[in-house]
């Protein structure tokens, strides 16, 4: 609503405005002393330091240091995790962090980490990764751990695509008619943490199984534990889950090499349609949702009998799920009786086809993951060359986790779930004062900030916790 217009008697056909106070009026002035923006994002900090994650770093990059450097190259790139997590999403908003030191401590210069971003080759890059495994181990020690007796470890897979604004190397066309990139990653559904991703040419194919098998080699190198198919003893149940992209016969046998039990969608070809015309209507059951709550309007049956999978691996099954379609769905020639249709292959064992077409349906929150990764500086890749945007690509996978590790261990409540602009916003870029006496520095956050004693237990809480080494 606009401010409130009122006729001028004087003057007919005339209005003005009446000016009304409901902003309080104030003196701005550049004088201020002690105060500190972003400082949430300290938290974020802290957790890179305190998790071990800053010095594995260090070590990894260890082979850059040449000669005597004011800011180690670790060091460098934990800052830069930390700024990309707090919302940055370009090199130079580093400043961010390098113009409050006293929160913050000594923070390199944007020249400084170009140069670091861009001696990092592969070799440094595995180094970076491997660090980022054995930190792995010390944050789900310290309490992330999302191993249970029933449950899966899950595995979602996913591309998505990334538009090139100007020319950057290997940036191609893509398959909605763009331009850019179209990298894939693994995200872990336990625990929102983002294992891996491979930067790849916008034109790369969305089903390329060497692709969708390299992400599973180093998204397992990330993991503290192994799939029990490997090790029946030591190891846990372990489910990898993918759309039709994933559908590939490399790809699924090198899931049941390791292992792996398999979710992936699939095309519904016309084997397909035939068979779902020939499931008999005793054979669809209810389909329950994410709560194991009835769903109303879809119903769940079995193709497997009807379809010939094999040369699928062993114990392939195919699920079929109908529901009535959502208002604007676009209809096609294949929609008997006003249904829509999705299938999914998988070689669980499980009879109760809703538990397995509800976890499979599960699949859909990597959607989320990766709207949070490009919030979170996926959307940006700031380079002109394909290997740096691909240190890029790591150093958000590094953000995300912060940003993961930080909710699950520290925070509760909505904050222990909210999305990264949504924790931005209450959490990490409140400001706050810096308040010395008694031989140490005291940030005060303004007490009726609504976040502000969530902040501080998140604090102590950090500051409590045990991460092995």
């Amino acid at each position: 609503m606009g401010l409130p217009r009122h006729r001028d008697p004087g003057q007919e056909g005339t209005y003005y405005v009446k000016a009304t106070k409901w902003r309080p009026a104030l003196k701005v002035t550049a004088d201020g002393k002690g105060v500190a923006s972003n400082v949430g994002t300290r938290l974020l900090a802290e957790m890179a330091d305190n998790s071990g994650l800053t010095d594995a770093l260090s070590e990894a990059l260890a082979p850059m240091c040449k000669r005597r450097r004011r800011h180690d190259p670790g060091r460098v790139i934990a800052d830069l995790a930390v700024t990309i997590a707090s919302g940055g999403d370009a090199l130079s908003h580093l400043v961010a962090l390098r113009n409050q030191p006293a929160v913050f401590g000594a923070v390199a210069s944007v020249p400084t980490a170009f140069r670091v971003v861009d001696a990092i080759d592969d070799t440094l890059l595995a180094r970076v990764r491997a660090a980022r495994a054995k930190v792995r181990r010390g944050v789900w020690a310290a309490g992330l751990n999302p191993v249970t007796e029933h449950g899966y470890v899950t595995l979602d897979f996913d591309a998505t695509l990334l538009d090139a604004h100007s020319d950057k190397e290997q940036a191609a066309p893509t398959y909605k008619k763009g331009f850019g990139f179209f990298p894939l990653g693994a995200w872990l559904d336990n625990t929102a943490e983002a294992l891996a991703a491979i930067l790849r040419p916008g034109n790369a194919g969305a089903n390329t199984a060497s692709d969708h098998v390299g992400v599973l080699e180093e998204a397992l190198a990330q993991l503290p534990v192994v799939p029990r198919g490997l090790d029946p003893l030591n190891g846990v149940p372990m489910l990898a889950r993918a759309d039709s992209a994933g559908a590939t016969h490399d790809f699924l046998n090198a899931l049941r090499a390791k292992g792996i039990e398999f979710s992936v969608g699939a095309d519904i070809t016309e084997a397909v349609r035939l068979a779902i015309l020939d499931v008999p209507k005793t054979a669809w059951v209810e389909a329950v949702d994410q709560d194991y709550e009835l769903r109303e309007g879809a119903q769940v049956a079995e193709l497997t009998d009807l379809l010939d999978l094999s040369g699928w691996p062993a114990g392939t099954r195919a699920i079929v799920r109908r529901e009535e379609p959502h208002a604007g769905a676009h209809f096609t020639l294949f929609d008997p009786e006003g249904w829509r249709y999705q299938v999914f292959l998988t070689d669980s064992p499980d009879d109760d086809l809703a538990y397995l077409e509800a976890r499979h349906r599960g699949h859909a929150r990597v959607e989320d993951r990766i709207r949070c990764a490009k919030d979170t500086g996926l959307r940006n890749l700031p380079f002109f060359e394909f290997a740096n945007n691909a240190v890029w690509v790591e150093v958000v996978l590094i953000a995300a986790d912060l940003i993961a590790w930080t909710q699950g261990l520290c925070l509760t409540g909505k904050l222990a779930t909210a999305e990264p602009k949504a924790l931005r916003f209450m959490l990490l870029q409140v400001a706050g004062r810096l308040v010395r006496g008694g031989g140490a520095v005291n940030l005060r956050v303004q007490e009726d900030w609504p976040w502000a004693a969530d902040l501080a237990r998140a604090f102590a809480t950090l500051r409590g916790l045990a991460f092995a080494t």
